[in-house]
């Protein structure tokens, strides 16, 4: 029995934040006299949880890059600070999501057996057996690369006569100096020869990391400094129509940032329906009519979706979705048989049937 049926499709919802990783929540429903015998379930509308992952560059310039070729032999060196995004890989994962204008009632006798599998939302997942438990995807681990100095950190490692210097090139001069000194310092431990060597062997890794740091702090100054790291980000979007949107925007100076955000570059969604769900047919071909309360599912659609960016497909390919499909229904009497009841799986992403049979045959 349909309750109430409304066939919406919701626009674009944007969800800037990872979601959480975890098991599918289910309950078994049966029908019991507080809820008079009826068991309510929702249909899905199929959303897509698209998962960008994004690397930030960032490029610190050295205060005294015009002497790296003279002090550190190479002109390969940042000139200019930057911050630069770059898309590096798009995982999309369709799921449900219950429309509360599409409930139906699975409406039973005193005495009735036949029970059904829903999620936390109430939205279909089997009948006459247990749902299965599914865990979703894990999420990408976001890495940094490079070591984070800042930008005046190298002055922790200078004297008196190098702050009471007017000349950039003597000052350069005294950090080549001093660098040199870290450097024969950090061999001199790796060999064993320093004047003063460390008791054990936690307190030798102790020391040669804070050499290791004074030494990268000092070459900053000269080379610029580059740093790396793994931003995650996801976005829900529920394809309604064919077209193209813009699903959120890249900015070189704040990063992922929302749709009509203009400091950044357009991330587009587009989608072409390719399969429109139809009612199926008997053996002459003509559509099934819906049984008497009939137990809905839908016979979902399809598109085909792509992510882009300037110009780069970042991920395309056809995804099943209930919002472009029917709704149909099966024999409620099937379930409800006491010598060779059914059972019935379906898909919650796109409440499409995926398996049916007989009890007897499953246990």
């Amino acid at each position: 029995m349909k309750i109430k049926l409304q066939n919406i499709l919701p626009g674009i919802l944007l969800l800037a934040a990872c979601l959480p990783v975890r098991a599918q929540q289910t309950k078994i429903l049966t029908a019991e006299k507080h809820n008079e015998y009826g068991l309510i379930y929702t249909l899905p509308v199929t959303a897509l949880d698209v998962e960008v992952v994004a690397e930030r560059e960032v490029r610190k310039s050295g205060r005294y890059y015009q002497y790296a070729k003279k002090y550190m032999g190479t002109d390969k060196v940042v000139k200019e600070d930057a911050e630069i995004w770059t898309v590096k890989s798009v995982r999309v994962r369709p799921y449900g999501i219950p429309d509360p204008d599409a409930r139906y009632l699975m409406q039973l006798k005193p005495g009735a057996v036949t029970y059904i599998g829903v999620d936390a939302d109430g939205m279909l997942l089997s009948i006459n057996k247990s749902p299965d438990v599914r865990e979703t995807e894990p999420p990408v681990v976001p890495q940094n690369e490079g070591e984070r100095i800042g930008d005046n950190e190298y002055l922790q490692y200078v004297d008196e006569d190098f702050i009471a210097s007017q000349s950039s090139a003597k000052q350069a001069q005294m950090l080549a100096e001093n660098l040199m000194e870290i450097r024969d310092a950090k061999i001199s431990l790796t060999r064993g020869t320093a004047e003063t060597m460390p008791t054990d062997g936690k307190q030798l890794e102790i020391m040669l990391n804070s050499l290791a740091h004074q030494e990268a702090a000092l070459t900053a100054a000269f080379l610029g400094n580059t740093t790396k790291e793994t931003v995650v980000r996801n976005f829900t979007f529920v394809p309604a129509e064919n077209g193209r949107k813009t699903l959120f925007r890249l900015s070189n100076f704040n990063g992922f940032v929302g749709a009509d955000d203009y400091t950044g570059a357009p991330v587009y969604v587009s989608v072409n329906i390719t399969n429109e769900g139809t009612l199926p047919v008997d053996s002459k071909g003509e559509e099934k009519k819906l049984p008497k309360d009939a137990v809905a599912y839908c016979v979902p659609g399809a598109a085909e979706i792509e992510i882009s960016y300037q110009g780069k497909t970042l991920w395309s390919g056809e995804v099943e979705l209930a919002q472009f499909g029917v709704v149909f229904g099966l024999n409620p009497s099937v379930f409800t048989d006491k010598k060779e009841p059914s059972y019935a799986v379906f898909d919650p992403a796109t409440g499409a049937l995926k398996e049916i049979g007989t009890v007897r045959d499953e246990e």
